[in-house]
């Protein structure tokens, strides 16, 4: 069950919170998990505390410092500390990280706050950097498509390009601009049952949209050995090696599998890095042998869940996900 009360949410955090303790490899995720439970247990200050905390540690330390801003920023706007929060928005925009995470919750802080000029800026500015003309658009970047058109259409402004690939995207029953008509509210004070009818539809397809969200937590991934762990877990475990072969056949049908999974419509996907001491300590936390190769979907999912994925594909003129130095475009993004 999903915490429900304030004091769920705390215990939720706390346990959280134990868990960073003992996977410090992992802290970041886990950390960024037990503050978003403080702040919806109404504890903004301990939150905030956790976000300054991460931010104070060793630079090397911190995986996605422009989130962690931005999350930082959007609590702290919440209870009452707006100077400092648009300080940290606007350094996250000189910043300009390649991160789609940091942008949208910073433009959605602005939003919810009517700054829905800002809050278009801010859209449109991380669209410009991380959407290339002419690639697939990345799950992560979709959302940002989907807030700014909603933001434009509360400010009644024509559709563009962007809003048009932002309503080709959607997948939900109902259109999208129908979904973000800033007249709907009208409607729930309505007498007229065509529009209440129409009104519980849109909040239907809203539902479904977040229900699918809530589902998919985290990417669908799959797990990359570099070239020295392969070898020591092949070592190890020679058990493993029918699993993987070597390491070129590895990387071949890694992003074989990603391919396929694409084209059959699974969205978020994401490539896992494994260590061959992470998987160990997996596998006796379990209770299993490492040789199982049964073990390997669950310890990338564990993997995954613990934030550690990277989303897949990379834009084609982005460093390749296995490391070789090329261009993916140039390595396992020809074809």
């Amino acid at each position: 069950m999903r915490p429900d009360t304030p004091a769920d949410h705390t215990t939720e955090a706390e346990r959280l919170l134990r868990t960073a303790a003992q996977y410090p490899e992992d802290h970041e995720p886990l950390i960024l998990q037990a503050a978003a439970h403080l702040e919806l247990a109404g504890d903004r200050a301990r939150a905030s505390t956790l976000y300054d905390d991460l931010l104070g540690g060793p630079e090397a330390t911190v995986d996605n410092p422009h989130l962690i801003k931005s999350l930082k920023a959007a609590n702290l706007w919440e209870y009452g500390h707006e100077a400092e929060a648009r300080a940290i928005i606007d350094g996250i925009r000189t910043a300009g990280p390649l991160d789609a995470a940091p942008w949208q919750v910073a433009a959605e802080t602005l939003e919810a706050h009517d700054e829905l000029e800002s809050a278009h800026d801010f859209f449109s500015a991380a669209l410009t950097l991380l959407l290339a003309p002419g690639e697939e658009v990345p799950y992560a970047v979709q959302s940002l498509l989907t807030g700014r058109h909603r933001v434009r259409r509360l400010l009644g402004r024509d559709h563009d390009a962007w809003d048009e690939l932002a309503g080709a995207l959607h997948t939900a029953p109902v259109p999208l601009d129908e979904l973000h008509d800033p007249k709907r509210l009208w409607s729930l004070g309505s007498s007229d049952p065509v529009e209440l009818k129409a009104e519980i539809a849109r909040l239907r397809a809203e539902l479904g949209t977040h229900r699918t969200a809530l589902s998919r937590p985290f990417p669908v991934a799959v797990l990359h050995w570099p070239e020295h762990e392969l070898r020591e877990l092949l070592t190890a475990y020679p058990a493993l090696t029918e699993e993987y072969v070597d390491c070129a056949t590895h990387l071949d049908r890694l992003e074989t599998a990603l391919r396929d999974l694409h084209a059959t419509g699974t969205a978020n996907l994401g490539i896992v890095t494994g260590t061959v001491p992470s998987y160990e300590a997996f596998a006796a936390s379990e209770a299993a042998s490492p040789a199982d190769p049964g073990l390997l979907p669950q310890y990338a999912t564990t993997l995954a869940a613990r934030g550690r994925a990277v989303p897949w594909p990379p834009s084609r003129t982005a460093a390749c996900w296995c490391g070789s130095g090329e261009t993916y475009g140039r390595c396992h993004g020809v074809g």
